[in-house]
């Protein structure tokens, strides 16, 4: 039986980012997240003492973590080599990292892209010690759904038939349990969804652009965006996502995930039936019976 077929181009991925970094990144959307996610981790109680940033496409998460933990030992896996301390060059689909050497992996804007995410979940979890953590963000099924659905409307039009453009991102239902395959305890995934306005689309395309976001499906077209396919995307977009005073919008959905490997001492769930106090007690409300029945 044939392995299935790779939806992303990586290499052409990697390409395109170099490119962006560059030429200058665009960061405001990693930034944002980075702020969110020192907000999180300041949630956690606890110290961590070799930290690791798993492919974010430029090293805002590496500072935070850096300010964060002084004392940790930092390491950072990127796709090329550049300056800087502690740097690994690697593939997030192949860690290069023993089992056990971490205690804490953040990832911002990076694993979305990835062919493998179920394994690299799980060499996540193996990289990780026991009681050790892994928080990050992707991005989810909302993301530039103003961008696909002009370009599905502009390409049926104008060319008679759709091609894919703009990737297939996880839904949230979906990653929580990729955490749960992939060994994690107490997993947790929670979305946030941030709207970018631009003077007009092809602002938004500049942007994907700066950010190495452009098209790099497996699947995709390989002749040349057509450009009145591209005009009419942008008469689209314009007509159906502007808001009052002309600007358009763009949705970027975050999902954000975080889990645990397993250790004695975390929580567990009691098991049924072994609850000393009622619900109703605890909520201070009166406890109806069942007709036909009693309350035990």
């Amino acid at each position: 039986m044939d392995a299935p077929s790779a939806l992303f181009d990586t290499a052409l991925a990697r390409r395109r980012l170099a490119r962006a970094q560059g030429l200058g990144y665009a960061g405001f959307l990693v930034d944002r997240l980075a702020e969110d996610l020192d907000d999180r981790l300041g949630a956690v109680l606890r110290r961590f003492t070799s930290v690791l940033d798993l492919a974010t496409p430029v090293p805002v998460a590496a500072r935070m973590l850096a300010a964060r933990y002084p004392e940790a030992r930092q390491l950072r896996l990127a796709a090329r080599p550049e300056t800087g301390g502690g740097l690994i060059v690697g593939d997030p689909e192949a860690l290069p990292l023993a089992a056990g050497s971490l205690d804490l992996a953040v990832s911002l804007l990076s694993l979305h892209a990835v062919n493998d995410l179920p394994g690299t979940l799980i060499q996540l979890r193996r990289a990780l010690r026991p009681d050790g953590l892994f928080l990050g963000c992707l991005l989810g099924g909302a993301t530039l759904t103003e961008l696909r659905q002009s370009f599905a409307q502009a390409e049926s039009e104008v060319e008679g038939g759709i091609s894919p453009r703009v990737a297939p991102f996880a839904a949230v239902r979906e990653a929580g349990g990729l955490l749960q395959r992939a060994g994690f305890a107490l997993p947790v995934a929670d979305t946030d969804t941030l709207t970018v306005r631009y003077a007009d689309p092809f602002g938004l395309m500049r942007d994907l652009r700066a950010m190495g976001m452009t098209n790099v499906l497996t699947e995709r077209r390989r002749t040349p965006l057509r450009r009145a396919t591209l005009l009419r995307t942008a008469e689209i977009y314009a007509e159906r996502f502007a808001d009052p005073d002309g600007r358009v919008r763009a949705t970027f959905e975050v999902l954000w995930l975080s889990g645990w490997v397993p250790h004695e001492t975390q929580q567990k769930p009691l098991r049924p039936g072994t609850a000393k106090t009622r619900l109703a007690d605890a909520l201070g409300t009166v406890e109806l019976k069942p007709e036909g029945g009693s309350t035990p």
